[in-house]
């Protein structure tokens, strides 16, 4: 073969199969590469939390239609929770390199740009796990930047707000919230979680009207001891106590 007949290398170099893998955006988003996605995921999120030393929160559940001064009072309420508890969680504070019981939620508006808005009101630290939509979710303003995560997987997403939860707060919501809601009681029925949790869900008129959890004891389709896993409260003051109750743990300054 002469000089002239040597086929050139450009195709080579501009084919598909010549990029390398890890900066190949059609491999990386290939049906082959799911459980690469799902780690990295994961990974992302924990190196940023762990740099961060957010080392447990106080997770925030309710509806992203509720709106501030719509008249139900919720948006208020998740508000002032969230800078109560921010203020004397330990959310401000650092005991051995760590922060404790920071305010996370889903990250976009509603009930949880509401608790957000409160640990940005108390000037604390406080996470948004934002989950991509086919209606497109953008995260509220008030979540701290550096902790504003954007998930594709939802398992992912609840996963991360289980594994450092010491606490819930769920306020009234549809289906996501309900979704998210016995999620984190059955980890705690069944023993997969198996630190103390306390929950709380906010507004006792509308939580037993919507779900008559006594029910399902009646028929014994849970143990009747299933109902100690929860409490209600109808103020953020109330539900910071009954947290408090529960044996959420608080560092002292």
């Amino acid at each position: 073969m002469t000089k002239t007949d040597r086929p050139s290398i450009e195709p080579a170099l501009h084919s598909p199969a010549y990029r390398l893998a890890a900066l190949d955006q059609d491999f990386l988003l290939g049906d082959s590469t799911r459980g690469i996605r799902f780690q990295l995921e994961y990974m992302k999120a924990e190196e940023t939390l762990r740099a961060m030393a957010i080392e447990s929160t106080i997770v925030v559940f309710g509806s992203a239609r509720v709106r501030e001064g719509d008249g139900s009072g919720w948006y208020e309420a998740a508000r002032a929770f969230g800078k109560l508890s921010s203020e004397n969680s330990g959310a401000k504070i650092e005991q051995k390199g760590f922060r404790e019981n920071v305010i996370a939620t889903g990250g976009g508006p509603g009930i949880m740009e509401a608790a957000n808005r409160g640990a940005y009101d108390a000037k604390a630290k406080s996470i948004g796990y934002n989950i991509t939509l086919a209606h497109e979710q953008e995260p509220n303003p008030f979540s701290t930047p550096e902790l504003t995560f954007r998930f594709h997987y939802f398992a992912m997403r609840k996963m991360h707000f289980a594994m450092r939860a010491a606490a819930l707060v769920v306020f009234p919501g549809g289906f996501g919230t309900l979704d998210e809601l016995f999620e984190l009681l059955t980890l705690r029925q069944t023993g997969k979680m198996t630190k103390a949790l306390p929950v709380v869900l906010y507004d006792s008129k509308f939580w037993k009207e919507a779900i008559n959890f006594e029910h399902f004891a009646k028929h014994k389709l849970i143990n009747p001891k299933d109902l100690n896993l929860f409490t209600f409260a109808d103020t953020p003051e109330t539900a910071w106590a009954a947290l408090l109750n529960l044996g959420l743990k608080v560092p002292k300054e």
